[in-house]
């Protein structure tokens, strides 16, 4: 199975919008500017394990570093409470890790 960045990312905002619920009308940009930003950096986290040259381990703790971020930039929103954006964040790296082992 290949690996489509552009899809994974549409299934991740996906992921986000099934988390916050009516929220999403009011963070719909700014979340798909968050992952615009962090795409390329996914994409390489990514390419890295499917080289082989990341564990599923190390691509995980990437993965929480990533995570991290992407929560730190929605919290930014100021109609997302904490627990929205770990949830966000959270069903969004795992739709990601999924991806990529989806293609592995």
């Amino acid at each position: 199975m290949s690996f489509n960045i552009e899809a994974v990312i549409g299934d991740m905002l996906n992921a986000v919008k099934n988390s916050v619920g009516a929220s999403w009308g009011d963070i719909e940009s700014y979340a798909k500017q968050v992952f615009e930003n962090e795409k390329e950096t996914l994409q390489d986290l990514a390419e890295q394990r499917l080289r082989g040259e990341l564990t599923d381990e190390e691509l995980e703790s990437e993965l929480e570093d990533e995570k991290d971020t992407v929560e730190a930039e929605l919290k930014a929103i100021q109609v997302m409470t904490k627990v929205m954006a770990q949830k966000a964040a959270n069903a969004a790296m795992d739709v990601l890790f999924k991806a990529i082992k989806a293609a592995i």
